[in-house]
This record gives C-alpha cells, sequence and structure tokens, in this order.
C-alpha cells in the first residue's frame, strides 16, 4: 500500500474546502505550507453525531440535592449563623408600656377651680386675634352677596329647555286641536236615540233569558254575559254623550 508522506490533517494546497460563510469560497493553502486546516472541525456538523452518542446513561442520573444546597436546619443555623436570625428593624410599639408595680398613681387631688366660669372669663379678657398684612377682606368683594355667574348661566340653560318644552307642548296641543271638531247638537241627538233603540233591542233579548235560573250549559252563560256587557257599553256611551262641548275626530 502507498503511504503519503504527507499528514492526513494539512489540508490540501489551493483547497476551496473550510471556507465557511459563503456560497463561493476562495481558495486556501496556497503555499501549501499550513500546519493545520483554517477552520477547525466540528464534530456532528454535517452528517450529524454518531448513533447512540446522546444516549442516556444509567449510571450518571440526577440525585437529590445535585444542583441545590441543603437548606439547614433552624438549629444548625442557630448554632453556626446566629447573627441571621437578628431582626434588621424592631418594631415600633404603639402600646405604653406596663406600668411597674412600685409605681403608685397619684390620688386624692382635689380642686376648688370652676373650669367653666375660668374659661368664660379668660375668652372675655383674650385680647383679639390681629389680621396679618395683606389679607383678603372677602366682605369687601366686588360680588359680595351676588349671585355668581355660572349660576346665571345654569338658570339661563334651564329656562331655555322650559321654554322648549313648553313650545313643543304648545305645538301638539295646536296639531289635536286642528285633528278635532265639535260635535253637532243634531248628530249628538241623532247618536244618542241610536243608541236607545240598541240598548232597547238588547235588553229585550237579554229579558228573554232572565226567566232561566238554571244556567246549565255554556251557552247560556256567554250569551247572557255578552248581553250583560253590551247593556253596560251603551249606557256608558249614551252618559258620555250627554256631556258638553263634545270634540270628535275630524275624519269621523
Amino acid at each position: 500500500m502507498h503511504k503519503s508522506q504527507h499528514k492526513g490533517t494539512i489540508p490540501p494546497t489551493a483547497s476551496t474546502f473550510h471556507q465557511p460563510g459563503t456560497t463561493h469560497p476562495a481558495t486556501s493553502n496556497l503555499a501549501g505550507a499550513a500546519a493545520a486546516k483554517p477552520v477547525a472541525d466540528k464534530g456532528a456538523r454535517t452528517m450529524g453525531a454518531v448513533p447512540g452518542t446522546v444516549k442516556n446513561d444509567p449510571s450518571k442520573f440526577m440525585t437529590a440535592g445535585a444542583k441545590s444546597e441543603k437548606v439547614a436546619t433552624l438549629s444548625e443555623v442557630k448554632r453556626t449563623q446566629p447573627d441571621v436570625l437578628k431582626p434588621t428593624q424592631l418594631k415600633t410599639k404603639s402600646k405604653p408600656t406596663v406600668p411597674k408595680a412600685e409605681a403608685v398613681p397619684v390620688m386624692n387631688l382635689v380642686t376648688s377651680k370652676n373650669f367653666i366660669v375660668a374659661n368664660a372669663v379668660e375668652t372675655i379678657l383674650a385680647a383679639p386675634k390681629k389680621v396679618q398684612d395683606g389679607a383678603k377682606d372677602y366682605l369687601r368683594k366686588e360680588d359680595y352677596g351676588k349671585t355668581p355667574a355660572y349660576l346665571q348661566h345654569i338658570k339661563k340653560d334651564i329656562q331655555a329647555e322650559y321654554d322648549y318644552i313648553r313650545q313643543l307642548q304648545q305645538q301638539q296641543d295646536d296639531m289635536n286641536r286642528s285633528q278635532v271638531r265639535p260635535l253637532d247638537e243634531n248628530e249628538r241627538l241623532e247618536l244618542i236615540e241610536g243608541l236607545k233603540l240598541k240598548w232597547e233591542q238588547v235588553n229585550t233579548e237579554y229579558q228573554g233569558t232572565t226567566h232561566i235560573t238554571k244556567l246549565d250549559t255554556y251557552g247560556k252563560i256567554k250569551r247572557k254575559e255578552k248581553a250583560e256587557a253590551e247593556l253596560a257599553l251603551i249606557e256608558k256611551d249614551i252618559e258620555r254623550l250627554n256631556r258638553t262641548n263634545i270634540l270628535v275626530h275630524a275624519a269621523s
């Protein structure tokens, strides 16, 4: 077998290999004196890793506490680092301290001073407070005792709304008034006469069934209720027509 005198790790002369980062690689090792490749080979760069190289090793499994330190117990901290347990800032007391047993309070103190009279005398004899220089006298303001300007604007706005609503109501009343007319007297009498005739007809039919004291069928009950409702409605219409100043729709 022929064996070359050159090492197999030396790149060939004028090679285009080992020129990453471009799609048009230039040549390398033109002088042929390179002792190593310009860019070292990287494992599993093109063809991938050898099958089985990334397989888990059963003898190298993660144990407890492998990535974290063991937390020391309270007794160990008290023994080795007692300064860690001391508070950095003490809480302020919100209640007074408990008095000692030998601290006897002052008792049996009596006074004859009348505090109500004393306070009244002190208030009467007290000198009035001095007004500071440059203090604003609100009693001498230009608008003292007058209604503020913003209230005047609010009152105007409210009055404008009332006027607008009143105008709408007036337009509605005018429109309704144009759609009605007073009922003529002859027409009113004719309507009353027609209602009376109708009432006589319904009443005659109703009186024909009043002798029936036992309403044992559904039809008898309905006929009696219908006649009574018609009589009541006709009587109510006659009562309305007996009023004065009756207005009816203009199209009627």
